[in-house]
């Protein structure tokens, strides 16, 4: 690819970003012509690479780069709807009465906030609205202060503030607990016995949100955020199989196929897995956050690698012809 061309492509990124200068001044239509615009660079891009003029992996990252920063300024309804699992997860929950006793299983760690992170503040703040007792904790060392960030979000919606939820009476920390599913096993029996003090050290018989509750028949709901192992898989095997507990996960979209037979045999009661389903359940539960920004640039920039997978085998089979008809 010749050098002027380069410049071509870069030029005409350049302007599309130059007449989308802030997020408040694009419109929609603004966003579907940057859309085809960039659908055009990608079939100029194609044919290019037919015609034997390979392009290098600068221009490759300058796609990557600008599908990765184009859709933070669009103003850009996605077509999805709600999926019959996430769908069926929102149902769970909106069952529930006032009062209900949810516990909220926190499985994972920073890496994999991008995807669960979204799906935890959005849980908090319905389950905060709707007057569910959230009962949290972990069976990661950083699941708890994960949770811990999603209770501080929801709490600074002025709604929720209005409130006035207290600590100990309308939401517990009891903190991470090291076992992994022998954890879960013994809570099947005892929650005092694996959970004797909460985060703050306060003992389990003197928190009042926990009066009453002895094991999983005193839970109404469990919502398991899992990264991988322990998590969805192993609360399915103990809790649910052996203590017919009621369980919602949201997953990692690296976890979740190996969770959706749980789903057809409703050993599972609804799931969100990935960026994707983290977005769904901000819109079923009308609590907008980061997954409902990233969606965008995530489905763009998946997009974008797969066409450029279409132009590499494209470039295979042009190379390969070459050699065959000796020109390479």
């Amino acid at each position: 690819m010749k050098k002027y061309q380069y410049w071509l492509i870069l030029v005409a990124l350049i302007i599309i970003l130059v007449i989308v200068p802030k997020p408040l001044e694009i419109s929609p239509t603004a966003s579907v012509i940057v859309t085809i615009l960039l659908g055009l660079a990608l079939i100029w891009v194609l044919v290019l690479t037919i015609r034997g003029h390979l392009i290098g992996r600068r221009v490759v990252f300058l796609f990557i780069g600008a599908s990765l920063a184009l859709p933070f300024f669009m103003n850009f309804e996605m077509p999805f709807k709600i999926s019959p699992e996430v769908k069926t997860l929102y149902d769970a929950l909106a069952k529930l009465p006032p009062g209900s006793k949810v516990l909220a299983a926190f499985d994972y760690d920073p890496p994999s906030a991008p995807e669960l992170q979204p799906q935890a503040d959005a849980f908090m703040a319905y389950a905060f609205k709707h007057d569910l007792k959230v009962i949290i904790m972990g069976l990661w060392p950083q699941g708890p202060q994960q949770a811990d960030m999603a209770v501080a979000k929801a709490l600074r919606q002025p709604e929720i503030r209005a409130k006035n939820l207290r600590y100990g009476v309308d939401y517990v920390n009891l903190g991470f607990q090291s076992g992994n599913e022998f954890v879960i096993q013994r809570m099947g029996t005892s929650f005092s016995g694996m959970f004797p003090r909460d985060i703050y050290n306060t003992d389990y018989n003197k928190i009042p949100i926990l009066n009453g509750v002895e094991n999983f028949s005193n839970i109404d709901f469990v919502f398991n955020l899992s990264s991988g192992y322990p998590g969805t898989v192993e609360w399915v095997q103990i809790a649910v199989d052996r203590y017919g507990v009621k369980l919602g996960a949201g997953n990692t979209a690296v976890q979740a196929p190996s969770v959706y037979p749980y789903l057809s045999s409703r050993r599972l009661t609804g799931l969100a897995g990935g960026m994707s389903g983290a977005w769904q359940f901000e819109l079923a539960t009308q609590e907008p956050g980061k997954a409902s920004t990233y969606v965008l640039p995530q489905t763009f920039s998946h997009t974008v690698v797969i066409a450029f997978i279409i132009i590499g085998n494209a470039a295979l089979i042009v190379g390969y012809r070459r050699s065959k008809r000796g020109e390479a």
